[in-house]
């Protein structure tokens, strides 16, 4: 099979087998440590606390951090204090000039401003300790903390919790840079992946058990749906709008010849779907506004309020996520795709788009094609998005195993998968070997 083929090509090649497996040692550190239990709790007594957080919000955290939420881990927290650090730090580089003159800096620019989103980290995570801690409280009986003095509970707790949140954010960078993949998105990937088994092992037991309904026949059409959303999702990763591109070609002298139709042609590929999933990310971070304020009044409407915006896979909470997420893709689109820029690096380099002048007119139309695709690329991401609660409403499908389905965690899994696998492809083909997942007969390796 090509598959093997590929696979054995991949061993011959000993920078990118040592990375790999440099890979797969710190995705394994990771792990073992979301199942090492805070110092001073009885891990017997965390039944309720994983109660908590089997749906809602806390339960696609719980998906996030590879199950360390429920588990009192060391890595409670995961690497979400760096994932909002950044989002943080990356908006304000739009308004901070001091940012927008590190951006401009080249290598030690972006040095700069990976520490600054260090430490940003480490102020948010001593935020966030105390909330978690106070959770703990609230939620576990008494003997279940096994430290008599609750300021050297507390204290220790905090100081392990943003330990454990900094050395996940070095095995991250470590992966990112030893290793193959970006690091981070990897850890989360790897953590959403844990809980699949489980979840799947739930649905399966709600579907064959005794008062189960379906059976064998409703989890094969599950799978089939599961199955054509990922492909969807791939499509929506991978989809590129092209924009020709005419590059003039230059005589002797260094000058640009009048005849440019010899030149080099080539495209502009403007992603359909351009931000990610950072806009499912921002309309997530939105959707607990509504909830915690009008948790903070006793009324009828708000508590209903409340109930509404705490139910992930209500309709006027999918209504409102879906809506946030079309807005935060133009948004997000907005500040990362830079076509002033794009314009001119194109002029600067001889380029230009047939039928359109270069400079100003260029970056024009390139704003114009942005704004055209990406309309149906934030519905498409928003449908994705809300498709775990689509899914329940129609198949009545257990609510860890639906969040499979769609979301961010769909995303998450698709993107990082397509970016490793490419990076991967990189190392084959410069040694001249078939990509992975390739079809045809591998060529030799070049002496």
């Amino acid at each position: 099979m090509q598959f093997i083929e590929t696979i054995k090509n991949i061993w011959k090649i000993d920078e990118l087998k040592n990375r790999i497996l440099l890979t797969l040692g710190l995705l394994i550190v990771y792990r073992f440590g979301a199942q090492v239990v805070l110092p001073g709790i009885d891990a017997s007594q965390l039944a309720s606390l994983g109660s908590q957080t089997e749906d809602g919000i806390l339960g696609l955290l719980n998906a996030f951090t590879g199950g360390a939420f429920s588990n009192a881990s060391v890595f409670a927290l995961g690497i979400m204090p760096y994932i909002s650090a950044s989002i943080v730090v990356q908006l304000m580089t739009i308004a901070v000039p001091y940012l927008q003159k590190l951006q401009k800096e080249g290598e030690s620019g972006t040095k700069k401003i990976t520490q600054i989103t260090r430490w940003l980290t480490i102020g948010i995570t001593l935020v966030q300790d105390p909330g978690y801690i106070y959770n703990l409280y609230n939620i576990l009986p008494d003997d279940a903390f096994m430290v008599q003095s609750n300021t050297m509970f507390i204290t220790s707790a905090v100081i392990i919790l943003t330990a454990g949140c900094i050395f996940a954010m070095w095995l991250g960078e470590k992966i990112t840079d030893k290793g193959v993949g970006n690091g981070i998105s990897l850890l989360i990937m790897v953590g959403i992946i844990a809980r699949l088994p489980r979840s799947f092992a739930q649905e399966l037991a709600s579907r064959t058990g005794d008062d189960g309904s379906g059976g064998l026949i409703l989890i094969l059409i599950e799978l089939v749906i599961w199955f054509v959303i990922i492909l969807a999702s791939v499509y929506l990763v991978k989809a590129v709008r092209q924009i020709p591109v005419q590059y003039a070609r230059k005589n002797a002298s260094g000058k640009y010849e009048k005849n440019i139709f010899g030149g080099a042609r080539q495209f502009i590929p403007l992603k359909l779907n351009a931000s990610g999933v950072m806009p499912i990310i921002f309309a997530q971070a939105i959707m607990f506004v509504p909830a915690a304020l009008a948790g903070l009044s006793d009324t009828a409407t708000a508590q209903g309020i409340a109930a509404e915006f705490n139910d992930m896979f209500g309709l006027w909470y999918n209504v409102v996520f879906g809506l946030l997420i079309i807005i935060f893709t133009y948004f997000y689109t907005a500040i990362t795709v830079p076509t002033n820029k794009m314009a001119d690096d194109l002029k600067r380099s001889g380029g230009f788009i047939p039928g359109i002048r270069p400079g100003t007119e260029t970056a024009e139309y390139l704003d114009r094609i942005m704004s055209q695709i990406t309309l149906p690329g934030s519905v498409f991401l928003a449908i994705i998005a809300i498709f775990p609660a689509i899914i329940v409403s129609l198949l009545g499908v257990q609510s860890g195993w639906a969040l499979f389905f769609g979301g961010t965690s769909l995303i998450i899994m698709v993107g990082v998968a397509i970016d490793t696998i490419d990076q991967i492809n990189v190392y084959l083909l410069n040694k001249h070997y078939d990509g992975l997942m390739k079809s045809g007969k591998n060529r030799k390796a070049v002496a």
